[in-house]
């Protein structure tokens, strides 16, 4: 557990007020909700608040590699994300600020837009391939990113390949994982997607409607990938309620064998949840590789 200091706050506060170009002091500060991975506050002086996350100053290059992908999402002028203020080191801490939002229930119409935004931002592509300008992570594992033109080959070698590579060194058992991987060439048969912007890692945790129903997605793993990656995981822990697919498939219309591709780029997150926190999720990863192999 990270012990931040009131040096460390002076620093970051000095900090944001560079970066805004307006005064700042991080007067008060309580810990909030901020994922599994990091320490989250809210940081306030007066009507100004800022989401501050810390982690240790080995996991910068983290914090950096979500700055440029919020400003991308930011730059395809679609779905709404904060902004990021700054980010550093300070007093041996890795940190980021970024736009405090307030958030609310979100209603029917909130998470309609929400389906509709996410769809135009992955109109955005890039002529580059699939891939992305760095790596970065997915939780606190790397996420590699080496731009490739063929979708198979890089779902398959950057994606499940290096989770499994990951999983060994941590001791997975995944028996059927080389069978798995020989057939990813068929499971994705007959499909070509766009290399859309996608977030990387829409879990309902990272997703929500401010209290004037703005829809806003958070914490990405940002690359161009498959769109249905979004979707899929958007149904792993807990779907979005029904109006956000509604919305979205309105805008942009899922292609057929999306809910046999759903399970093969959910098994990627499942295997990287091993990764991080062991458990149960070797034997849910099993399961799901038994069910791809069945298809």
């Amino acid at each position: 557990m990270l012990r931040p200091g009131l040096l460390m706050w002076n620093q970051i506060a000095a900090n944001i007020s560079q970066a805004t170009d307006e005064p700042f002091a991080a007067e008060h500060r309580r810990p909030v909700g901020g994922g599994s991975v990091n320490q989250a506050y809210a940081v306030s002086e007066g009507d100004r608040a800022y989401f501050v996350k810390l982690n240790d100053a080995t996991r910068l290059g983290m914090f950096e590699a979500e700055a440029i992908g919020l400003r991308q999402m930011l730059n395809s002028g679609t779905i709404r994300v904060p902004h990021p203020i700054c980010w550093g080191e300070a007093e041996g801490h890795a940190y980021i600020a970024l736009e405090w939002l307030d958030f609310g229930y979100g209603n029917h119409e909130g998470w309609t837009k929400m389906g509709q935004k996410l769809a135009a931002m992955h109109r955005a592509t890039s002529d580059q391939g699939f891939g992305w300008v760095q790596d970065n992570t997915i939780g606190f594992i790397p996420q590699k990113n080496g731009w490739m033109a063929d979708w198979v080959t890089f779902s398959r070698d950057r994606r499940m390949g290096y989770q499994f590579q990951v999983a060994r060194k941590r001791g997975g058992h995944f028996p059927k994982k080389d069978e798995l991987m020989q057939a990813i060439p068929q499971l994705l048969s007959d499909h070509h997607p766009s290399p859309s912007l996608v977030h990387g890692d829409l879990w309902s945790g990272n997703a929500a409607v401010t209290k004037t129903d703005e829809p806003v997605i958070f914490d990405p793993a940002t690359y161009f990938g498959d769109r249905e990656v979004d979707l899929a995981m958007s149904e792993l822990f807990g779907r979005f309620p029904q109006e956000f697919y509604s919305g979205y498939n309105e805008t942009y219309a899922l292609e057929d064998g999306y809910e046999q591709r759903k399970t093969l780029y959910n098994l990627y997150h499942i295997v990287n949840h091993f990764n991080q926190f062991g458990g149960s999720y070797e034997s849910q990863a099993n399961s799901m590789i038994d069910k791809l192999l069945r298809m």
